[in-house]
């Protein structure tokens, strides 16, 4: 399987590469090209057009539903454009009064991204509770339950999702994209005395998304691979622990759904193709609850999140592994377009660590995440 770790390797580089490289132009000139676009095919007056960090933001009352499609395709492809946000404001003008410094969001919305190669965003949003979802963080664990590996884990991670190209179906505002989901999940025994590699491990995939409104999907194929660190067996040789060559393929699906007010919920399962060792159980499910604050603290850029995911495996007898994080977005606090996350979180379940999938643990954490 030398090919598909290359792949990995291959796939984290090209997402640095790809991360370094993007650059958007000034949302002053955004607003005025999108400005005079608007006058020029709707004869719209939008002298006062939201930009903001390259996302245009109309009112929903500002273009009827008939041109509503066009508008969004004409004003995706304007250079430096990262989305187009059209507005359905249904909070009430007393709650923002309410609430002072606060920026109230909108409750329903049309959201359109730019198309071609490399483009910018992603049509399917992060999971934000999902253990193994590929980004990059750095997360402090606590355990209460883990005989193995010890109590106090350092968990660290880097991956990226690249879309490859983005287009539209027909002539619909419907999207889709296909790209890489790669990323390394690596932990770290802080007790032992070198603070030793426990496992790491490795997942890359080519996946699918689409999105047609509040609605997306995403579906991969992957390979992940498991590998435990030099120092923990060296250490492990003097007792009776059996190393595992955890080593598999397989297929997924998730849907998603935003609602009003922040609310999305998702859903899916899938499959293995190919498995090692050759007894594992093949199916698995996954599905949880997200919300993004409808509202943010605008001297501060602030934005309150939580997330719920849980997954059963066959392979567990469907026992539910849940993961809980909770915290705020630092919108202000940007590295290459990624906004930072600082996100208490609290696991229980059979662990998503690799080599230790047999085990049963509860942690609680602390950690900072750079995301969408």
């Amino acid at each position: 399987m030398v090919y598909l770790r290359f792949m990995v390797v291959l796939g984290v580089f090209l997402m640095s590469v790809y991360s370094a490289d993007a650059t958007t132009p000034e949302d002053a000139y955004i607003a005025g090209y999108a400005a005079s676009a608007l006058k020029q095919n709707f004869n719209l007056d939008m002298s006062s057009l939201v930009v903001r960090d390259g996302i245009i933001t109309l009112p929903a009352g500002s273009i009827n539903a008939f041109d509503r499609a066009k508008a969004l395709k004409i004003l995706s492809e304007i250079p430096g454009v990262i989305a187009v946000d059209i507005s359905e404001d249904t909070v009430q003008e007393s709650m923002a009064e309410s609430l002072g410094d606060e920026t109230i969001a909108t409750a329903t919305q049309s959201f359109l991204l730019t198309v071609g190669l490399l483009p910018s965003g992603h049509l399917f949003l992060p999971l934000v509770a999902d253990p193994r979802w590929a980004h990059f963080s750095a997360v402090y664990r606590n355990y209460q339950k883990n005989e193995v590996a010890g109590r106090n884990i350092a968990s660290v991670q880097f991956g990226e999702t690249i879309p490859f190209y983005r287009g539209y179906f027909g002539q619909s505002t419907a999207q889709w994209e296909s790209g890489l989901h790669a990323g390394v999940f690596s932990d770290f025994n802080m007790d032992a005395p070198s603070a030793e590699l426990l496992n790491a491990d490795y997942i890359g995939s080519i996946y699918s998304s689409v999105r047609a409104g509040q609605f997306s999907a995403f579906g991969r194929i992957y390979h992940q691979s498991s590998h435990l660190g030099d120092e923990f067996l060296i250490r492990k040789m003097a007792t009776k622990f059996e190393r595992v060559n955890l080593s598999y393929e397989g297929v997924d699906l998730k849907l998603s759904y935003e609602l009003s007010f922040g609310v999305r919920v998702y859903g899916g399962g899938g499959g293995l193709l190919r498995k090692e060792p050759t007894d594992l159980k093949v199916w698995s499910s996954q599905y949880g609850v997200e919300v993004r604050s409808p509202w943010r603290i605008e001297s501060a850029a602030i934005r309150p999140i939580i997330g719920v995911d849980c997954k059963n495996y066959e392979e567990n007898n469907w026992n539910m592994d849940i993961s809980v994080k909770a915290g705020a977005e630092f919108e202000k606090l940007q590295v290459l377009g990624r906004k930072m996350q600082v996100l208490l979180e609290y696991f229980n379940g059979y662990t998503p660590v690799g080599q230790f999938y047999k085990d049963k643990v509860e942690y609680i954490g602390l950690g900072a995440h750079y995301l969408f």
